[in-house]
């Protein structure tokens, strides 16, 4: 049965999101809001463990995911005005753009760095798998589930469609970007998305997304923006230490119950014990922030010191200290990681105290076609018409000595 009225949800940033239940496609969209799974978003921080530095970073995935769904409508809708024949692809779109991030784990992208898996493998699972979700999508159309998971894949016969959802420019990107900006605090990160959705463009021949070339500015800016954001939040030393923290909990967490001395409800003991690919559908749904951050709690009472000093730490901020030795070779990266714990062990503290995080910041690349420009001479990739994005075209990465405080006084680098 579908909605009999309209639905709004006010968000900070994009304003009033209204979906109109006469329209069967935003029909769909709102009795996909409404189940379980979906609602789940609201229990898991978009930005993880971030808001440890970051004290604003309170976001869900819901948000968020809403968000995407909005900003793809904006850019869809004004293609499809331009190009009728782009309209019966709005469900499947508007579809993907929503239930993107719908199989994300515990504190979002932290949780693949605890215990590993795919949140995109399990949104994948729970479109095929859970019996609201596919209701809705077969009663919409029987082949719907089976384009969803060609556009996640990248394998959908229209290149725009999956472009539009995950691409170098896509709707998820630039929300994520804004939203995230906005929640931390961090003026860099700041874009103008009404210039960036002029920019964009359908080539009927190749059937990607492109950009019109007075777009240009626009997208280098947004490039920008994504570099910093990069480097300076969601690579933040101190996102770095807590994450690192927390994989220290759970690989001392998975031993102690090896060791039958842990306290855990059957949901945590099926994540400690299991590939998180092999969870069932209900296991993997009954995780959330909440489910993880209550077993912190027990095990911070535990008898293990170790485990129970870790669990202290993250629930009470007094976060392990990161160090920035990217200076440094590899033999001397181990050289300090060395005299680090064996000054741990001099006073009486585990060697697990101390280890090294390496951070990856990926530059622009060809990722899904790259972003390419409409140019008098044809499609032509960004990096081509750009010496700016040739620049950020660059990777690097920066390694990091993870130790607490109570050593440095001791600790010598070189």
């Amino acid at each position: 049965m579908r909605p009999s009225s309209s639905r709004t949800y006010h968000d900070p940033l994009h304003g009033a999101i209204t979906l109109e239940a006469s329209d069967p496609t935003e029909a769909l969209l709102i009795g996909l809001i409404d189940t379980p799974p979906f609602q789940r978003l609201r229990r898991i921080r978009q930005l993880g463990i971030a808001h440890l530095t970051f004290h604003g970073a309170e976001g869900s995935r819901f948000t968020h995911s809403l968000g995407v769904m909005e900003v793809a409508r904006r850019v869809f809708d004004r293609l499809m005005r331009r190009y009728p024949i782009l309209k019966p692809y709005r469900a499947l779109v508007l579809c993907g753009a929503l239930l993107h991030d719908i199989g994300h784990g515990p504190l979002s992208h932290t949780s693949e760095d605890l215990f590993g898996g795919s949140h995109e493998y399990w949104t994948r699972r729970i479109l095929r798998e859970h019996p609201a979700v596919r209701e809705l999508l077969d009663r919409y159309h029987p082949n719907l589930v089976k384009e969803l998971e060609q556009l996640y894949l990248k394998q959908y016969p229209l290149p725009c469609m999956s472009q539009l959802v995950s691409s170098q420019l896509d709707c998820d990107r630039l929300d994520y970007l804004m939203r995230d900006s906005y929640f931390t605090g961090a003026s860099y990160g700041k874009l103008d998305l009404d210039r960036i959705l002029m920019a964009f463009d359908y080539d009927p021949v190749s059937q990607q997304l492109v950009v019109v070339y007075k777009g240009l500015a626009a997208i280098e800016h947004y490039l920008v923006v994504r570099y910093f954001m990069y480097s300076q939040v969601y690579n933040h030393a101190k996102n770095l230490a807590a994450t690192w923290g927390l994989q220290r909990i759970i690989q001392r967490a998975k031993q102690q119950l090896s060791d039958g001395i842990l306290e855990a409800d059957d949901t945590m003991i099926a994540w400690l014990t299991m590939p998180v690919a092999e969870l069932s559908l209900r296991h993997y749904l009954s995780a959330d922030d909440g489910v993880l951050l209550y077993h912190l709690q027990r095990w911070q009472h535990s008898s293990d010191v170790t485990l129970s000093d870790l669990c202290r730490r993250h629930l009470d901020r007094d976060l392990l200290k990161a160090c920035d030795i990217s200076e440094l070779d590899a033999v001397q990266q181990q050289q300090i990681l060395q005299q680090a714990q064996q000054l741990l062990v001099e006073m009486e503290l585990s060697p697990d105290y101390a280890g090294i995080q390496v951070a990856l910041t990926r530059g622009y690349t060809l990722y899904q076609r790259g972003i390419n420009v409409r140019t008098e001479q044809g499609l032509k990739d960004i990096s081509e018409l750009s010496s700016l994005v040739q620049t950020l075209s660059q990777p690097f990465q920066k390694a990091w000595l993870i130790y607490p405080r109570a050593i440095e006084p001791s600790l010598m680098r070189g």
